[in-house]
């Protein structure tokens, strides 16, 4: 068994050296083919280098032949206009001394001349010496007293002439304008765009039967009283079948008597603890919709730091008409005419369009004061802090005041742009007859009046005199006098022309 052991350790030991002598023999291969590869690297990139290096050496050959080129026509072009400046300097030269020479021939003309001058000179001053000493012997005047009375003269002429001059230019500037006016008018007309109809405020309310008449006036007229004196207006239950009307003067009322009335109608329950729960939701409701207008209106116009209470003002004439005109859409009419007409004349259209959007703000509250609306409007917009120009604006649309600035005249043409386009206002028909009565009165109160026609639907008055009474002088003073009655004493859209006809007639009978 140790022969066997012995044995053993020494094949061991005979694998271990065969092992160690293979491990290094691999070894040296090992470095021998790195030290190859290293090698072949190393003369790989040397042949690379010299590579690029051939290449820089060419391209910098061309780079420097290019440079070489362009500033070879750089130099070319240099001297190619140095050429052309001197033969300009030299054509210069050339005309400067044929000017040189021209100027001293003038020079010798011009001192010659000027010697002829002196010589005439003074022999005008003699002949003025001798025609002044005989028109001292002639005409018994000095030169002075001469002089002067041509002075006189001419002062007169001239003053003549300036005058005639002043009234050429003050009518040729009327003319221009008159017609610059038209035309600044005619482009804000073309340029609204505005319906031909408005809406009108209803107070006639439809109902399902007339049996409901009886439940909306209640036992003994209960319902009736409570409605009535919770909304402030009138019910008018008639004969009319299936609708009831409501009345009164002032539009919000009425319209919160109507809304009132309708959610009344829906529901069902008409009872005078129903009629007052109705009555507060209606007036929330329509104070709401005037808010609302009012905002609406003012986003429209272009205008974001109104005052509340002015808003909430200008809403309420959503409900308010002027001859069936929406004052509200009236308003805005107004305001875009105006912010138009100020830019074609190179103003600040801003104010313009505050003003007019403001101008008829009065008739929301003319109901509960006294007072043109005009004026009323003017003190509201004071008190909220608007500007001077545009509640001057305001109160002078209607000459209550003067006007006294581009946009006070701004208002009042925008203003009656807006009011006689067509369809923008009608009235009824017993306040149209109503009108040419009063104009067939007023212009028959006057002595010596036979017969009044108010013609061409209230837009002329024609007046017949008695030529005995009125003479020809006393015509005019009385179309003057007619016509200053009926603009201070009614209402009328646009203008009214007054004709006095003055006529005789010479009978003669042959027989």
């Amino acid at each position: 068994m140790l022969e066997y052991a012995i044995i053993a350790v020494v094949c061991i030991a005979a694998g271990l050296a065969l092992g160690v002598f293979v491990a290094r023999q691999l070894s040296a291969n090992a470095q021998k083919r790195r030290k190859q590869e290293a090698d072949d690297i190393v003369a790989s990139a040397q042949r690379q280098a010299e590579t690029i290096k051939r290449e820089a050496q060419v391209e910098a050959k061309d780079e420097a032949l290019r440079l070489r080129a362009e500033i070879e026509q750089e130099r070319k072009d240099r001297q190619h206009a140095v050429r052309v400046a001197e033969e300009r300097v030299a054509q210069r030269e050339e005309s400067l001394d044929r000017r040189t020479d021209s100027l001293e021939a003038r020079e010798h003309q011009i001192s010659s001349l000027q010697g002829q001058i002196e010589r005439r000179q003074k022999d005008i001053a003699a002949a003025e010496a001798e025609v002044e000493q005989r028109l001292v012997s002639i005409a018994g005047m000095s030169a002075g007293e001469a002089k002067q009375e041509l002075l006189d003269g001419l002062r007169d002429e001239v003053a003549h002439e300036s005058a005639s001059i002043i009234r050429e230019s003050e009518a040729r500037t009327k003319a221009e304008a008159d017609k610059r006016a038209r035309n600044i008018l005619s482009i804000a007309i073309q340029r609204l765009a505005a319906d031909h109809t408005v809406e009108n405020t209803v107070s006639t309310i439809h109902i399902p039967s007339d049996d409901l008449k009886g439940r909306i006036i209640g036992r003994e007229g209960r319902n009736i009283r409570t409605f009535e004196q919770l909304t402030g207006t009138n019910l008018i239950i008639d004969d009319t079948p299936e609708c009831v009307t409501i009345s009164c003067f002032e539009p919000v009322r009425r319209e919160i008597g109507k809304v009132t009335m309708e959610n009344l109608i829906a529901d069902g329950r008409i009872h005078p603890a129903r009629i007052e729960e109705m009555h507060k939701k209606a007036t929330a409701t329509v104070s709401q919709r005037v808010r609302e207008a009012g905002e609406q209106a003012v986003f429209d116009v272009g205008i974001h730091d109104l005052h509340p209470e002015l808003v909430m003002t200008l809403g309420k004439l959503r409900y308010r008409t002027s001859f069936t005109q929406n004052v509200l859409n009236h308003s805005i009419e107004v305001a875009y005419l105006c912010g138009i007409m100020a830019s074609e004349l190179g103003l600040d259209p801003t104010p313009a369009r505050r003003a007019g959007l403001l101008h008829d703000i009065g008739k929301a509250i003319d109901r509960e004061l006294e007072g043109p609306h005009a004026v009323l409007g003017a003190d509201l917009c004071r008190r909220f802090g608007e500007r001077d120009n545009i509640v001057h604006a305001i109160e002078a649309h209607h000459n209550d005041i003067e006007p006294n600035s581009v946009l006070d005249v701004l208002v009042q043409a925008a203003d009656a742009v807006s009011a006689a386009r067509p369809g923008a206002r009608k009235e009824t028909f017993d306040a149209y007859v109503k009108r040419l009565e009063q104009f067939e009165e007023i212009a028959n109160s006057y002595e010596g009046v036979e017969r009044t026609f108010a013609i061409q639907a209230g837009r002329e008055v024609r007046v017949m005199v008695e030529p005995e009474k009125v003479d020809e002088a006393r015509t005019v003073v009385l179309a003057r006098d007619i016509a200053n009655r009926i603009e201070n004493e009614m209402q009328y859209p646009g203008q009214v022309k007054v004709v006095v006809i003055r006529e005789s007639r010479a009978i003669g009978v042959a027989k």
